[in-house]
């Protein structure tokens, strides 16, 4: 590879790069944003164009698209990154088609949409998933040059923060939204990307790649490495798994023993926990392993859903949602790190796509369950929880003993 100019970090970086990792995390809060302003709309504008049923299924659909595309679009950055030295043409290829169709469907939303042409909407919002895909990976892949490896956690407690406080805004967000209007929330959904695409941009100085940087080595998949592969993969499925049951059951049993507030309040008052908890643990990060950390967190979790089967008093139930909710946030800090460390390190955008990729699928699984039954009791709950926390424990396991 000839020298080039690229945007590239020496490789591994000897201490955290906190400002690159804030570029990062104004990146993923946009992200995060999208992602709000998607989900409350797509069924609205779904089933206003006559698409009840494809509204009910569509995110189930995509989710199972994630979990194929989201390795295959890992594994492309990383090589992507081998030839040119960075991921950042990926990035901004894939911000740029998902601003384009937030600003196509603002338009669309204000016309009037021919029965023959209406079928183009459910079309777009999947191009727009994709889009989404094509970035968010190798995005979260880039913290591996923004910090050494024993400081991952660290660095990624800001990223948990951002993600988890920005989540916990959803209904306030989501008022706000539904205020302004479909067109202007797409309109501002396609400039949070952008801005949060520049601040990332700005935030990376230029290096000079030359043949012999470690950096440049291309990444390969390996099939006989297929059951190792498997592994990030079936942690993401676990972990994101418990994920939803926590978010969905504890806010439910919450609502029927509390009352008075939504179910969206009592899901943002948890992601709030859990985003201060990244914060006040941060000292204790350097001291616990990654896979210890997800392990301890995951375990908490499924204890605390197990717990909730006991009692329906509120005050017992606020008190386990806490206690979950700051496991919540140890899962969350760890994410990052172990989908990076469980690969090799010229495969971290695969590592983070096979991870999300399984979360896609967890999720999947997880609105289907809802749509067949109706409700998760929390019997149903806990056990479910405890057949994740059993997938992603082996899992984890099995890794250890490899490192």
């Amino acid at each position: 590879m000839n020298n080039a100019q690229i945007n590239s970090f020496p490789y591994p970086p000897t201490k955290i790069l906190w400002r690159q990792v804030w570029g990062l995390a104004a990146l993923l809060a946009a992200i995060t944003f999208s992602w709000i302003t998607y989900g409350f709309y797509q069924p609205r504008i779904l089933v206003g164009l006559g698409f009840a049923d494809l509204a009910i299924w569509l995110g189930i659909i995509q989710g199972l698209l994630g979990a194929i595309i989201e390795p295959v679009f890992g594994l492309y950055s990383d090589r992507l990154l081998g030839k040119f030295g960075s991921r950042l043409p990926q990035i901004v290829v894939g911000v740029v088609l998902a601003g384009l169709i937030f600003t196509v469907v603002s338009w669309l939303v204000k016309t009037e949409i021919s029965e023959g042409i209406r079928w183009i909407v459910p079309l777009l919002m999947t191009t727009w998933t994709i889009s989404m895909i094509i970035f968010r990976g190798p995005a979260m892949a880039l913290l591996v040059e923004f910090a050494p490896t024993d400081r991952l956690p660290q660095a990624s407690s800001i990223l948990a923060f951002v993600l988890s406080a920005v989540g916990a805004t959803s209904p306030i967000v989501s008022l706000i939204l539904k205020q302004i209007g479909a067109s202007t929330s797409f309109i501002l959904g396609a400039i949070a990307l952008l801005v949060g695409s520049v601040l990332l941009w700005q935030s990376m100085p230029r290096h000079i790649a030359t043949p012999t940087s470690p950096i440049a080595i291309p990444a390969k998949f390996n099939p006989s490495h297929l059951w190792l592969y498997s592994l990030p993969f079936l942690v993401g499925f676990g972990s994101n798994l418990e994920i939803n049951i926590l978010l969905h059951v504890l806010s439910h049993n919450l609502f029927k023993s509390i009352g008075y507030i939504a179910v969206e309040y009592f899901q943002a008052g948890l992601l709030l926990i859990a985003s201060l908890t990244t914060l006040i643990l941060q000292p204790w990060f350097k001291r616990l392993k990654v896979p210890y950390g997800m392990g301890l967190g995951l375990a908490a979790i499924a204890g605390c859903l197990t717990l909730a089967v006991l009692s329906q008093n509120g005050i017992y139930l606020m008190l386990i949602g806490a206690i979950a909710s700051i496991a919540l946030g140890l899962v969350l800090i760890n994410t990052i790190p172990l989908a990076l460390s469980m690969v090799a390190r010229n495969q971290s955008g695969f590592g983070t796509g096979l991870f999300f990729g399984g979360s896609g699928l967890a999720s999947a699984l997880f609105a289907g369950l809802v749509i067949t039954l109706g409700e998760i009791t929390p019997i149903f709950g806990a056990l479910l929880s405890l057949f994740a926390l059993a997938i992603s424990t082996i899992c984890l396991k099995k890794f250890v003993n490899l490192v």
